[in-house]
């Protein structure tokens, strides 16, 4: 089943059985059959929220109709815990490589954040959902992050809970330290440019804020993002 393709399906639900029949939507059954050229009876893998994961047969109506009918439970579904990621929306490619690579690596929920020096003030949820659920499908997740309503940085600081601990990449701040990391956090990365000094001054008071160091030199807002997941990820493993 390794080399079988693998699908995230809405209509996979908790409580389903083998002999389900779930319908593909046309997009889903133009990439098995015009790209990946699947027949009729060929084996998928399909999995959904709180479901768990399943190998399926492929049953084909039309070109563009067709169903995956369960078979058997391959993964059942678990809770995993998992950071939440802040960000500031970037261009185009670097938000998408933002979504790509924070789905692979385990984030639980995105929330993207309007600062002083942020480019966009808009972003297309159902766009970033899918980005998500491609890369989901990619690195065998069991789940796809949510995507929380764009906001203001400091209504999310508001309403980020104060026990729950949000690791900032600071430029040029020094880390406190290297503290245990629960298995519950946030990471905060701003924007192309950083930071504006008042909201420095507002992260710097918050309670839950905790300044991590990524390094000695300037990265890019997505690389950053990348590198704070890393570091954060590992320093969670060794506290277990």
């Amino acid at each position: 089943m390794q080399d079988a393709p693998r699908l995230y399906l809405d209509q996979l639900l908790p409580g389903m059985g083998a002999g389900t029949a779930i319908a593909l939507d046309p997009g889903q059954m133009r990439y098995l059959i015009a790209v990946l050229r699947l027949n009729e009876g060929d084996a998928l893998c399909v999995f959904g929220e709180g479901a768990g994961e399943w190998t399926a047969r492929l049953e084909i109506q039309r070109k563009d109709r067709g169903q995956a009918v369960l078979t058997t439970l391959s993964r059942p579904a678990v809770e995993v815990p998992g950071p939440v990621l802040v960000f500031a929306p970037l261009k185009r490619d670097a938000t998408d490589l933002v979504l790509r690579m924070g789905t692979e690596m385990g984030v639980k929920r995105f929330a993207p954040v309007i600062t002083e020096r942020t480019n966009t003030h808009r972003i297309n949820a159902e766009r970033f959902r899918a980005i998500a659920i491609e890369a989901a499908e990619q690195c065998e997740r069991l789940d796809i992050p949510a995507i929380e309503p764009l906001r203001p940085l400091a209504q999310l600081l508001d309403e980020w809970p104060q026990s729950y601990p949000l690791y900032a990449a600071l430029e040029r701040q020094q880390s406190p330290g290297v503290e245990p990391v629960p298995s519950h956090y946030g990471l905060l990365i701003g924007p192309e440019g950083g930071f504006s000094e008042s909201e420095r001054r507002l992260l710097n008071t918050h309670s839950a804020i905790r300044p991590v160091s990524l390094g000695n030199l300037i990265l890019r807002a997505d690389t950053a993002v990348i590198a704070g997941l890393a570091q954060l990820a590992f320093r969670a493993s060794r506290s277990i």
